[in-house]
């Protein structure tokens, strides 16, 4: 399990005298929720660059469809949101945690709502959903089952209002820079100017997730892990790799971009069913559809092998069809597209990669162990989704770690010593590596993503793994020491780093928890109630068991042989 090569500091060659500067208060890398949250928190009296590698229209915010937990319903109870969340998490949530941003949702939620947000009503109050986990009615939405494009609007043009605010768009973040022990800013790419040294009092990294490393994936391209690489490299630590989150219901049509059809679609009645239409759920949990996404998952995994077939369906032809279409035009109109009524054929679905749960380690404010780094949303690891993430929990922890990263780092500024001066340190990265010769990085990142897929999806065994592991390092060790001139090479990088952190995971986690399943350790274990958190220059593991918890052995070398697929009572229990 130990890496042949630990990679670059740097992926590319720089030089205070060869790279244009430029010079912010808070520099906040990620445009989607977690970041303009955060850019919106900072005191106007400081100056604010948000650097995305796309455009503002274009993060994993933007394809939410679900929408926001929260509770608003005078039947439900801040204790019964976070008891379905501690649930979920399969014994890794940290309460504190958890019971901070489910008492904070309202209040995140009605700000929106000031802002210009159009969620969605029923007869003058808002109109709440429920998703699979959730005992009750509490996730507000937008447009039907466009909730994130239409929080992203009001975000959007309230983050524009802003003076003290510049957006780069298109810019891609290389690396963060680091001197002295903390971080001092980022250096990024762009077009237009190259290489470019953004030196920042306090940076925020809110880059999203890492789905793109999967052959089959719910998230758009610039979802590649990019910011969990960055962190890496400069030395923050990075915990629960293992835990890559599995939506269960996403469309499986040849040319349907594996759209996600959102929980919701099951909140309101949906069934799935096998090959043959008989339903399936109640066998593995008594909440049936209704169940977390990792059981869904599992369970729909398990029933695809018992069938022999690629997919199950979903079948909603017992609903009303005009409910079916006005609570959920996006994805109707999507299935138009292939000739099936959503209200009344059947959908075919399997799971895709969805959301990532591990990341960098954050406390309460956003705060990484590096200091000068903050980070908020899918890049982090909070402590509120433990093992499994609950639905509509993630556009939430995004804005309440955004507006908690943006005001502790705009404190943090604003507290320095009068006078403090942003200094330029010499700082220099030079060229080398192997530049020589030309390689298909298509097919590279093709074959990545694909054996992700085979051996690190949704079941996973001791031996595929250390097979995978085997074939990425193999990989590490001629792409990783190379200086490529342009994104499509870092961003190469980036998923190799990160695909090769999340299998050494894998393997270290020996049980099932949450969306974590061991073929060869089919059952939940209390001695692994703990994080497992890795760092650079460190070989070893950093263990950290919750409290209550002692400490697993762990092995160095020994890979247990791969077993079976767990046997329905086994996903109904785990």
């Amino acid at each position: 399990m130990t890496p042949t090569f630990e990679g670059p500091r740097y992926l590319v060659a720089f030089g205070p005298k060869r790279v244009p500067h430029c010079f912010t208060d808070v520099l906040i890398l990620g445009g989607g929720l977690a970041g303009l949250r955060a850019a919106l928190a900072v005191d106007s009296r400081l100056s604010v660059t948000v650097v995305t590698k796309n455009d503002l229209q274009s993060s994993s915010s933007q394809w939410a469809q679900g929408g926001i937990a929260g509770v608003h319903d005078p039947e439900d109870r801040f204790d019964n949101h976070v008891a379905d969340t501690l649930d979920a998490g399969g014994g890794l949530c940290h309460e504190d945690v958890v019971e901070s941003v489910v008492r904070e949702a309202p209040a995140r939620i009605a700000e929106l709502s000031a802002w210009g947000t159009k969620f969605d009503e029923r007869d003058g109050a808002l109109d709440l959903g429920r998703e699979g986990g959730h005992s009750h009615h509490r996730i507000v939405h937008a447009l039907g089952d466009a909730t994130g494009r239409e929080v992203m609007r009001a975000v959007i043009e309230r983050a524009a209002a802003l003076d003290n605010l510049e957006v780069w768009p298109d810019t891609f973040t290389i690396d963060l820079i680091t001197d002295a022990g903390g971080c001092r800013g980022a250096l990024v790419w762009n077009k237009a100017h190259g290489k470019t040294l953004v030196w920042a009092r306090r940076t925020i990294l809110a880059t999203g997730g890492a789905g793109q490393l999967y052959r089959e994936s719910t998230n758009p391209d610039g979802a590649s892990g990019d910011g969990l690489a960055l962190a890496w490299r400069a030395g923050a630590t990075l915990r629960d790799m293992e835990f890559m989150q599995f939506h269960p219901t996403v469309l499986y049509i040849a040319g349907g971009a594996r759209s996600l059809i959102t929980e919701a679609v099951r909140g309101a009645g949906a069934r799935l069913v096998d090959r043959e239409g008989r339903r399936f759920m109640p066998e593995f949990d008594a909440r049936a559809e209704l169940a977390p996404r990792d059981v869904v998952s599992r369970a729909i995994t398990v029933v695809m092998h018992r069938t022999h077939h690629a997919n199950v369906y979903l079948d909603l032809s017992h609903l009303d069809p005009d409910m079916v279409h006005r609570r959920f035009p996006g994805m109707a109109q999507i299935c138009a597209k292939f000739g099936l009524d959503l209200a009344r054929d059947r959908i075919p679905v399997r799971p895709g990669a969805h959301y990532m749960i591990g990341g960098v380690e954050v406390d309460a404010d956003g705060r990484t162990d590096l200091p000068g780094l903050f980070a908020a949303g899918e890049v982090t690891s909070s402590g509120l989704h433990g093992a499994n993430r609950l639905a509509s929990n993630s556009l939430l922890e995004g804005l309440v770690y955004g507006a908690r990263a943006g005001r502790a780092a705009s404190a943090d500024v604003l507290a320095a010593a009068a006078g403090d001066t942003l200094r330029v340190p010499d700082l220099a990265n030079p060229k080398g590596g192997d530049i020589n010769g030309s390689l298909d990085l298509a097919d590279i990142r093709n074959s990545l993503r694909s054996l992700m897929w085979r051996h690190v999806g949704v079941e996973r065994s001791g031996g595929s793994l250390a097979e995978a592991l085997d074939t990425v390092e193999g990989w590490c060790g001629y792409v990783l020491p190379r200086q490529f001139a342009d994104p499509e090479g870092w961003q190469l990088q980036n998923m190799l780093e990160v695909a090769r952190l999340m299998i050494r995971a894998a393997l270290e986690r020996r049980e099932t928890r949450g969306v974590h399943v061991r073929g060869d350790f089919p059952r939940t274990s209390d001695a692994w109630r703990a994080h497992i958190g890795w760092r650079r220059g460190r070989l070893e593991p950093l263990v950290e068991p919750l409290p209550g918890t002692a400490s697993p052995e762990h092995s160095r070398t020994g890979v247990a042989a791969a077993g079976g697929l767990p046997n329905a009572a086994a996903v109904g229990k785990n």
